[in-house]
């Protein structure tokens, strides 16, 4: 009994809980399901493998983040795109200063839920209107539709973070505005299929992390800004 119960646990811990944000658009793939089966059953299948795809897609599942002052997590689930050292948008606030910009891109299979890399408080949150560019690429980060946050730390500065739509994404929902106080690891929006999420590192800090490596929102260590640890080297094996 107890082994069948331990298996039972582990089928059910494997699926994620889905975000309310999702659950309208699964109600009307599943209202467009069934008349499609009425109408015609094959596309009623077909109409079935999309709902099931969209449940997947807005899946939400629990992270353990590190706490330990100082670290900076991923804020977003996805591939490393890239890792530049520039001069952030004017939007952002933060200064001419160049500044470590690290890019994770979210494929239309990852988590896209987004949650803070840092705990502290939103002084500046921005919607910018824009195009809807490949956001793998470079200057997608200045000319597609994008939102941006700027969290102050208690000890190390601030943090810039903007969410990015992509080709297929036509909306960046937020779910924390100025002046609220974040932790680490906590969701603060999400971005509907497929974009990327840029995060900020203060002025003379490095990248613990490298291009091509896979990033877990919440949990994935970006750079520890308490440490004088050199930029990581790595290698695809």
């Amino acid at each position: 009994m107890s082994g069948n119960h331990g298996l039972l646990d582990t089928i059910f811990e494997s699926f994620a809980p889905v975000h309310p944000d999702g659950h309208k658009f699964i109600a009307i793939g599943a209202v467009v399901t069934l008349i499609f089966f009425l109408i015609y059953p094959p596309l009623g299948w077909i109409a079935a493998a999309i709902t099931a795809w969209v449940v997947y897609f807005f899946r939400d599942p629990a992270r353990v983040t590190p706490l330990r002052p100082g670290l900076v997590v991923s804020a977003a689930d996805g591939k490393i795109s890239s890792i530049e050292k520039v001069t952030p948008p004017a939007e952002l606030g933060m200064g001419p200063e160049e500044r470590v910009r690290i890019s994770t891109f979210l494929s239309v299979f990852d988590v896209h839920i987004n949650r803070s890399p840092v705990a502290g408080r939103i002084v500046r949150s921005l919607y910018v209107p824009g195009a809807f560019l490949n956001a793998a690429l470079d200057k997608a980060s200045e000319d597609n539709e994008r939102r941006i946050l700027v969290i102050e730390t208690p000890t190390e500065g601030e943090i810039g973070v903007v969410q990015i739509a992509g080709l297929v994404a036509r909306r960046i929902v937020t779910f924390s505005q100025i002046g609220d106080v974040i932790g680490a690891g906590q969701r603060f929006g999400l971005i509907r299929f497929g974009s990327r999420v840029d995060v900020y590192l203060p002025p003379g800090k490095v990248a613990l992390v490298s291009v091509g490596q896979r990033a877990v929102a919440g949990e994935t260590v970006f750079a520890d800004l308490q440490s004088v640890e050199p930029e990581r080297e790595a290698r695809l094996a």
